[in-house]
């Protein structure tokens, strides 16, 4: 099957993406990467009355540092995030996270932007986002405005843009020491069926502060375990202390039920993935 008809815009600046998008009054749709809005059209699952192609926009391509912060442009592509020793040095989990993306063709043409637009629930950059604490810049016909990662979704596949607005950039604060991330799929970089993702900072007497843990695949949006890591700041990351967040993690979820797996399938995981996650978090403060 082939996409319905559309018209195709392709813009030369922000401004000019945001008129269309204003003009149409949500029937456009925003052309990046494409790698999840060509399926969607080829499926008719879409119908926009019209493309907005922005791949022409280079402003939408920054990856650069800003004192502690590093800001990463919605078009900067996986594979960037991939290579770059920028973001290696700097933003270390979404390197990890990204080789889980996909097969390289869709790690050379998907974009960070699109990714969290796209609002897939078991996504890897939503996930890793939401757990660095990152903030979206999305700009429309009134200017623009900045929305918390925490903030940043209604539902599944529903970011809480205007029908006008495009998102521009995602500012990340310092990146903190140490970092793990885990995922279970059913075929090697098929969609998660969970993934757990955490940092923290270990002081002098081996105890851990500004510990972030999250899920992705298990409620309609990734999620922060808030009460995982309530129990676990401060703590030494024991057998002990690991166990007890693993058991809270489960207050966080409210997984569905779909091809890859079952809700209690996904319930019965939660607690075992997140005791490897932390174990590996603890492993590379040792190392």
């Amino acid at each position: 099957m082939k996409s319905a008809d559309f018209i195709y815009h392709r813009v030369t600046d922000v401004a000019e993406a945001v008129r269309y998008l204003e003009d149409y009054d949500g029937g456009a749709r925003v052309l990046a990467g494409g790698q999840s809005l060509g399926p969607m059209l080829n499926m008719r699952l879409w119908r926009p009355s019209a493309l907005i192609d922005i791949n022409a926009l280079s402003e939408l391509a920054v990856l650069a540092p800003d004192g502690e912060e590093t800001r990463v442009g919605a078009l900067v592509r996986y594979a960037t995030l991939e290579r770059a020793p920028l973001v290696a040095e700097r933003l270390p989990l979404l390197a990890a996270m990204v080789r889980f993306i996909g097969d390289r063709q869709v790690r050379n043409r998907g974009t960070i932007g699109g990714s969290l637009v796209q609002g897939d629930p078991t996504g890897e950059m939503p996930l890793g986002c939401l757990v660095l604490g990152a903030k979206i810049t999305v700009t429309g016909a009134s200017g623009p405005r900045v929305i918390a990662m925490e903030d940043f979704y209604e539902s599944a596949y529903a970011a809480v843009l205007a029908p006008d607005e495009l998102l521009t950039e995602i500012r990340f604060p310092k990146h903190p020491p140490h970092f793990a991330f885990r995922e279970l799929c059913r075929r090697h970089n098929d969609f998660a069926v969970l993934s757990v993702a955490a940092t923290g900072t270990v002081t002098a007497d081996g105890s851990w502060s500004g510990i972030r843990i999250g899920f992705g695949g298990v409620n309609d949006t990734p999620v922060l375990a808030l009460e995982s890591m309530a129990l676990s700041e401060g703590s030494q990351l024991s057998d002990a202390d690991i166990a007890a967040a693993g058991k809270t993690a489960l207050t966080a979820i409210d997984p569905p039920s779909d091809i890859r797996g079952s809700a209690e399938y996904r319930a019965h995981l939660v607690p075992h993935y997140l005791t490897k996650v932390l174990q590996d978090l603890r492993a590379s403060a040792q190392a």
